[in-house]
């Protein structure tokens, strides 16, 4: 029998929660569904709901919010025996775009009731969990900028996107593969699981949820007028993956996979974590977590 807690962040996205919540009861109610409604904490403790699940047997964790929401609650119940969904509420909903979860309330929860759970991956950024995309450089800054804002619609982030832009220098960084390793001065750096930022804005279009790899795009320092164009080409991929010995030199966007990989980074360039900014450092050993947890979809 099927057990449903469904974590809500009461500040994520736009749409007014009551009306949301008031759907949710209605259609588990429809199908006959044990469940129970909670409030997410900005403290991202979880022990309380790690005691439910064992006591109550509780059988899927649905989160209500956006990729913060995902990131926090999936890292700290990857280890117990549920399966998770997503109903995404958020301003930018990566995961559950890159996974094909729907984005209207009625289609995301019919998926919760009638979806398949599988298996995947996350990664860890030195000691920090990450399950879509991070990175280093000019996105981090827009992350950075982008968490002090109060509005935190589409709209925003492309302001602030735009305000940094010409503002941005590249940073320098040493990258190790497999005891490969180049320098190379880079705009921003981005390692990612799922193929997005969000809002569909597909940085690694390659890039697979349960492969056991890790998308890696590098873009290289060129003039300001290339950027965009070059930034515009991988997201429509026509970039394809490279062969790294070869590339270097050769192309502004380098775009590869591996399992892991060690960033060091020179200049102190900031960090972000699936899309929120967080404390950078002077070296980044990344390395994918298989088969994380299992997603509804």
């Amino acid at each position: 029998m099927r057990k449903i807690i469904y974590l809500v962040n009461p500040k994520s996205g736009t749409q007014k929660k009551e009306l949301i919540l008031s759907l949710v009861e209605k259609e588990t109610k429809a199908n006959d569904i044990h469940y129970e409604i909670l409030h997410t904490n900005a403290e991202g403790n979880y022990d309380f709901v790690i005691d439910k699940i064992e006591a109550e047997n509780i059988t899927d964790i649905v989160m209500i919010g956006g990729d913060g929401t995902v990131n926090q609650v999936t890292n700290a119940l990857q280890h117990c025996n549920v399966n998770f969904g997503i109903i995404p509420v958020g301003s930018g909903n990566g995961l559950a775009r890159a996974a094909h979860i729907p984005m209207k309330l009625k289609s995301s929860l019919a998926l919760i009731f009638s979806g398949e759970a599988k298996y995947i991956d996350a990664f860890k950024v030195n000691n920090y969990y990450s399950c879509m995309l991070s990175g280093v450089g000019f996105d981090a800054q827009v992350a950075h900028d982008f968490s002090t804002k109060a509005s935190r619609g589409l709209l925003t982030y492309t302001q602030q996107s735009i305000f940094n832009f010409f503002k941005a220098q590249p940073y320098q960084f040493e990258i190790t593969i497999d005891n490969f390793s180049f320098f190379t001065e880079a705009f921003f750096i981005s390692i990612a699981n799922s193929n997005q930022f969000g809002n569909n804005f597909t940085i690694a279009p390659k890039a697979k949820l349960s492969d056991g790899l890790l998308d890696i795009v590098i873009v290289q320092k060129m003039s300001k007028a290339k950027l965009p164009f070059a930034v515009l080409q991988q997201m429509r991929g026509n970039n394809k993956l490279q062969n790294l010995v070869e590339e270097i030199t050769k192309k502004n966007v380098l775009y590869f996979q591996t399992p892991s990989i060690k960033i060091k980074n020179l200049k102190l360039a900031p960090l972000h974590i699936d899309g929120e900014p967080y404390e950078t450092a002077t070296e980044f050993n990344i390395e994918i977590i298989k088969d994380c947890f299992r997603l509804i979809h």
